[in-house]
């Protein structure tokens, strides 16, 4: 088997990710292995800014799009500093584009052994209808997916 070095955590910034998250940071630390955090900003909503930008004069969907990122990378690396501390590597990374696409190329990019995700992120209808990020994950990632499902300090409770 393997060891486990880098360990990438899929971000949505969901109840169900940030306990995916706690989750890695605990056996990053155990394995002595890096962390990766990764976000992907859907590009459905990109398009979304751009017809708002091309209908309403007064938005700029290019300063609306940056001023997000800048949120989203803010949050990322705060997220990554409250759960890690200074006692694991950890390192943030953002993309747009379709999120289990956004994923796959981290994958290819970064090289992680294992990634983590929550078992469910941030839901739509159109999820329901051509499936979820983590259902295409389970078919698609070329490394180890560990899915957290709900609080899963709660269930460890409860089996101690």
């Amino acid at each position: 088997m393997k060891t486990i070095t880098k360990i990438m955590v899929a971000m949505d910034f969901s109840d169900y990710s940030l306990a995916a998250a706690e989750y890695a940071a605990k056996l990053a630390k155990d394995t002595g292995a890096d962390l990766l955090f990764t976000n992907v900003f859907n590009q459905r909503d990109v398009s979304l800014m751009n017809k708002a930008g091309k209908k309403f004069l007064e938005f700029s969907a290019e300063k609306n799009l940056e001023r997000h990122m800048n949120d989203r990378k803010e949050r990322l690396n705060d997220l990554a500093r409250r759960i890690t501390g200074n006692d694991i590597g950890v390192k943030t990374s953002l993309r747009i584009g379709v999120p289990y696409e956004g994923l796959l190329e981290e994958i290819k990019a970064e090289k992680p052994d294992l990634l983590v995700m929550g078992a469910k992120g941030r839901s739509s209808v159109v999820d329901m209808i051509i499936g979820s990020c983590a259902q295409k994950m389970f078919r698609h990632s070329p490394i180890p997916l560990l899915s957290i499902r709900g609080n899963w300090k709660k269930h460890a409770l409860r089996s101690n």
